[in-house]
């Protein structure tokens, strides 16, 4: 299944590429650096952003200018990355998927009993039946995130990269180790809650790419609020009252207790940070009047917008792609990117 997760995303380029020609997006990438074996040289066998004595050195070497030296390394630093229309086929792929997941986990759930009473997560375990809906729910959920383990590496790098990974690592413990303790009627409103604000953040960026700024606001701020909602609000109050509290009051401390709820617990932690940034975003975007750049996007913008604004004050985003931005990333000069 993660295989065939990996394929589809790589697929449904040809469902999502029709579509980003047709809101005028081009498949051109990044201005690239002029040839020079060097500099070459020393991007790649030294260092990628040299310091100042370094620079001063080769501006003697070659002649150059130390702002052209830097205008080169940056050019070069981006001229590799993906273009526009791959971070929205990219989006769309993960808009399709969370979308379709949480409309799936909201059906199934709404006639589940302990989807309104908690605590019949708890009767009767841990001999509680587990249908097909269940089972197909849980197996897709844990490839797509299999999938987003493997596709991390090869993705944009991001200043959450770290962050990212110590979540999907956690995700995926959870799901593996809810379904093999058969503690699925709790992973599966761990996992519908998840789910609520991920479609919202790739709406944003799949309009940023679009270029409809008010439209990408307008999603980012209700993502914004969704998100805190749910995993600063019902998370802790819904699902960790009763992992905590509940289930230690009805099948008293199992075995594995402590590490079922450390991994939950791990997860409050990520959202209050990704929480924190989200809110710092959306200050700066009310000042400044609209949403500009995320804190938890890519390592830096691209040289062209460097160059446009070297002189002028620079947006909170910066245009790549979460891709994640989890946060799974955002804008730079009112423009979004990515996890």
């Amino acid at each position: 299944l993660v295989l065939i997760q990996l394929t589809l995303r790589n697929s449904f380029r040809f469902i999502a590429k029709p579509c980003a020609i047709n809101l005028g997006i081009q498949d051109s990438g990044p201005h690239r650096a002029q040839p020079n074996a060097i500099l070459e040289k020393v991007f790649t066998s030294i260092t990628k952003s040299p310091g100042g004595k370094r620079l001063e050195g080769l501006s003697k070497q070659l002649d150059w200018d130390v702002r052209k030296i830097q205008r080169w390394f940056r050019h070069r630093r981006n001229q590799d990355k993906p273009t526009t229309l791959t971070k929205f086929c990219e989006s769309m792929w993960r808009f399709t998927f969370y979308l379709s997941i949480f409309f799936y986990g909201i059906r199934f759930l709404w006639t589940a009993p302990w989807f309104w009473d908690t605590r019949q997560c708890w009767y009767n375990y841990p001999f509680q039946p587990l249908t097909s809906r269940l089972y197909y729910y849980y197996i897709l959920e844990l490839a797509f995130y299999w999938s987003l383990m493997f596709s991390q590496f090869t993705d944009i790098k991001r200043k959450d990269f770290l962050i990212m990974f110590v979540h999907h690592l956690a995700t995926i413990g959870l799901i593996t180790f809810s379904y093999m303790n058969n503690m699925v009627r709790v992973g599966t409103l761990v996992l519908c809650l998840h789910d609520a604000s991920d479609f919202l953040l790739e709406a944003a960026k799949l309009a940023n790419y679009a270029k409809y700024q008010r439209l990408c606001d307008a999603f980012f701020m209700l993502f914004g609020v969704v998100f805190i909602v749910t995993r600063l609000g019902i998370y802790p109050f819904w699902i960790l009252n009763t992992t905590l509290f509940e289930s230690w009051e009805l099948i008293g401390p199992y075995p594995s207790w402590w590490l079922f709820n450390g991994l939950l617990v791990t997860l409050q932690i990520l959202h209050i940070i990704w929480s924190y940034l989200i809110i710092r975003t959306a200050y700066k975007a009310l000042v400044r009047g609209k949403v500009s750049k995320d804190d938890r996007s890519d390592v830096e913008s691209s040289s062209e917008e460097e160059d446009a604004t070297s002189n002028s004050t620079k947006g909170v985003f910066s245009t790549s792609s979460n891709g994640s931005n989890r946060i799974n990333g955002h804008v730079a000069s009112g423009q979004w990117t990515e996890e």
